[in-house]
């Protein structure tokens, strides 16, 4: 049996009746306009936010509309859907439509009220991408497929693709449908090259976008019209301040529908990179980011808003574009000259020296190099750069890196110890709705600090693993599965996530491939989330250095109230506290104890010291093995060469304060009796257990007017200015005295004040 062998159908005729007058049949091209069926597919028009139930419904019955006649599009043969694709012009603005009005990210009609709006735009999205993907398949099966150069050239003159039209699919479908899309551009770009040259004229288009926005917020990027003259009736442009409030929200939207284009479109098909990198888009971008950013925040934070949602909304804009413009620059960078370089290509110095290059260019850009190092750390990929490339110029690398810290300090920040940004969870192209994870933080939050883009905090899982997504992300890219696959467990969808990165794509993919690893393949499909562990109250897990005390009131249930007051205790009076003396009672029974010392004891008749009967008092005889160390015995004090003081022990003294009335009295008295005596005796010494103040006031002056004797110092007279008391007269050496100190005040610290003082009264300044 001959195998037939299938015919492209750019090749292929088919035959057809004539017509219902003419008898017979035709023989037409398979694709032929005759051969179009008449349908006429209306545009589209998008969900308003937060619409009457009128509004609602009417969206409801025309996106019906749409979506029947693209799934009957999609339901069509291969040779009729190409036919009605290449010649339906109804067809075309529909889909045009869909891909200039429908809602992005953060748009608000991306989170429509309704859940009957919510899933008919997302039967629209699914249908408008299935319809574009088969569009940019050449080759359906093994008997439905065109000639590659003829398919380049059918989708190449008819319009069916052009750059903008690629950019929008990006931005729309990119979020969860990345490799089909990418795929999907690939295939269009390999079979008709001449979308490359397409795309070399439209980047000078995207940079004059990024001149435009800077004309309106009054600046001008430097080198841009150095070489125009300027115009006599220009006038002053508006600023970002000055400008009108409509005029604000229409350039930030602008300027957040133009970043998130440009990298969607970047982060899908890499290979537009080396084309954009050729123009210089990288080095306009930074220095465009350094000029707007600023501005912009600015205004949106200082001016008056009378809707604050307004404000908050075009805050979460500025942020998701500054965002967008960090991760751009780190896409170029990542496959013009890091991944080259990884994969060790032909002429890597060439592209370390490139690399090296924009990083020093990023140096001169203090706020961009330092909102890029908190999301992609230069330190990073430096380190990767030294072991790829080993030669590396340290002195080099290490002068980068003090820029970045330089870039630091100038901003006023300190760098995160986090780790950098992570990508948001995908979004299907079946939701056409804003996931969790695109939404910004509390713009209200934002707007008070003026912080730069978030950083997620990395959480861990039930089972201790390190988890870098949100709690918000993770449940979007459960949901996002759960749609395709219903029947399937929470639990067993977190196993696959977690087992392939949490990439939700490869994760579906292999779950319809069955290819799953053997350890998922065994698990329960239907096995659900494991509940979360609650955590314990935190009064009973309170654990601190005060617990069990006698105040620990989360223990106890009896507290001595009466030991807690608030301020300052009302205890006794000073008077009462100063006359209680109860102290003083208590230490006189101890000195009491040590008021008779003697140096000899009174032994018992017939009692043996030493081996020997002793007399009524025994003296210590000396005892050669004895040790005499902490006897009491003054060994050698009777020498007659010795002061004859060290004969006697000094006699125990009580103090003044304990001592009673009478007591003291008498001691004073003998004390009184042996001074005289003292006295009377030169050749005895004084012992002063306190020596008289006087006394030692008098020595201490002596011994001063000896020391200023020898220098030569000369004290000043004695003055007499204190005179006699008020009424009695004074003296002349008085009067001469105060009239002398009073003209010298000005030696001290009165700083002629008496002088000046004198002055304005001689000429009338103060009244006499």
């Amino acid at each position: 049996m001959e195998s037939v062998v299938a015919v492209p159908l750019d090749e292929r005729r088919v035959t057809e009746p004539r017509g219902p007058d003419d008898d017979g049949e035709r023989s037409l091209p398979a694709l032929h306009p005759h051969r179009m069926e008449k349908r006429s597919f209306v545009a589209y028009r998008p969900p308003r936010a937060n619409g009457s139930p009128a509004l609602v419904e009417e969206f409801l019955e025309h996106a019906q509309f749409i979506a029947e006649d693209l799934d009957w599009l999609l339901a069509l043969p291969h040779d009729k859907f190409w036919c009605q694709v290449v010649f339906d012009e109804s067809l075309q603005r529909c889909l045009d439509s869909y891909l200039r009005h429908a809602p992005r990210g953060l748009d608000p009609a991306a989170l429509p009220a309704s859940p009957a709006v919510a899933d008919m735009q997302k039967r629209l999205h699914r249908a408008v991408f299935m319809s574009f993907l088969r569009m940019a398949t050449h080759k359906e099966s093994k008997e439905n497929f065109f000639t590659p150069t003829v398919f380049g050239e059918i989708i190449y003159n008819n319009f069916l693709f052009d750059i903008p039209k690629i950019l929008d699919l990006c931005v729309l479908f990119g979020k969860g449908n990345s490799q089909l899309l990418h795929k999907m551009i690939e295939n269009i770009f390999i079979q008709q090259p001449s979308y490359y040259s397409d795309l070399d004229e439209a980047v000078p288009t995207i940079m004059q976008v990024l001149n435009t926005i800077l004309e309106r917020c009054g600046l001008q990027q430097e080198g841009a019209a150095a070489n125009e003259p300027l115009k006599l009736e220009a006038r002053a442009t508006a600023t970002a301040m000055t400008m009108s409030q409509e005029d604000l929200v229409d350039l930030v939207l602008y300027l957040c529908d133009t970043c998130s284009t440009i990298y969607s479109f970047l982060d899908i098909f890499p290979a537009a990179c080396a084309t954009f990198q050729s123009h210089g888009f990288l080095s306009r971008l930074v220095s465009f980011y350094e000029m707007v950013v600023p501005d912009m925040e600015k205004a949106v934070r200082k001016r008056n808003f009378d809707d604050k949602s307004l404000q908050e909304d075009l805050w979460r804009r500025v942020s998701h574009s500054r965002r967008k413009m960090v991760e751009i620059v780190h896409l170029l960078l990542q496959h013009t000259c890091l991944q080259p370089i990884l994969e060790g290509s032909e002429n890597i110095q060439t592209f370390v020296e490139d690399f090296l290059q924009i990083l020093t260019i990023f140096l001169q850009e203090k706020r961009f190099l330092a909102d890029y190092d908190e999301q992609f750390p230069v330190a990073d990929d430096i380190s990767l750069l030294q072991q790829a490339f080993p030669l590396l110029d340290e002195t080099r690398t290490s002068y980068l890196l003090q820029g970045v810290e330089s870039a630091w300090e100038t901003v006023g920040r300190t760098p995160p110890r986090l780790a950098p940004l992570n990508k948001a969870a995908p979004r299907d192209w079946t939701g056409g709705g804003q996931t969790q994870a695109e939404r910004e933080p509390n713009p209200v939050e934002e707007l008070q600090k003026g912080a730069v883009a978030p950083v997620d905090t990395p959480q861990r899982e039930d089972n201790g693993l390190l988890c870098t997504l949100s709690t918000g992300e993770m449940e979007s890219l459960l949901s996002h599965i759960k749609d395709l696959l219903p029947d399937l467990g929470e639990g067993f969808l977190l196993a696959c996530l977690q087992e392939y990165g949490y990439n939700s794509e490869v994760v579906i993919n292999n779950i319809l491939e069955d290819r799953l690893t053997s350890a998922l393949a065994e698990m329960d499909r239907s096995l659900p989330r494991p509940p979360k562990e609650e955590l314990p109250p935190v009064l009973s897990s309170r654990s601190n250095v005060f617990d069990d005390d006698e105040f620990d009131v989360f223990h106890r249930d009896n507290v001595d109230t009466s030991r807690v007051w608030r301020g300052k205790k009302q205890a006794e009076s000073v008077r009462a506290t100063l006359d209680d003396k109860r102290h003083i009672e208590e230490q006189r029974g101890r000195y009491q104890a040590y008021d008779t010392v003697v140096d000899e004891v009174l032994v018992a008749a017939g009692a043996k010291i030493g081996g020997e009967a002793g007399a009524a008092y025994a003296a210590d005889d000396y005892d050669d093995e004895y040790d005499d160390t902490y006897d009491v015995n003054q060994v050698g004090a009777n020498d007659l060469d010795e002061d004859s003081d060290l004969l006697n022990r000094r006699p125990f003294t009580i103090p003044q304060v304990l001592r009673s009335g009478r007591q003291a009295q008498d001691k004073e008295e003998s004390e009184e009796d042996e001074e005289e005596e003292e006295n009377k005796d030169d050749g005895v010494k004084k012992d002063h257990f306190v020596q008289d103040p006087a006394v030692l006031r008098e020595r201490a002056e002596a011994r001063r007017a000896a020391m200023q004797s020898r220098r030569g110092y000369r004290p000043e007279p004695v003055s007499n200015v204190m005179g006699r008391p008020k009424g009695q007269g004074q003296t002349q050496d008085t009067v001469v005295e105060r009239r002398r100190k009073e003209a010298n005040k000005s030696r001290n610290a009165n700083h002629s004040r008496r002088v000046m003082a004198d002055r304005k009264r001689n000429k009338g300044m103060i009244p006499s």
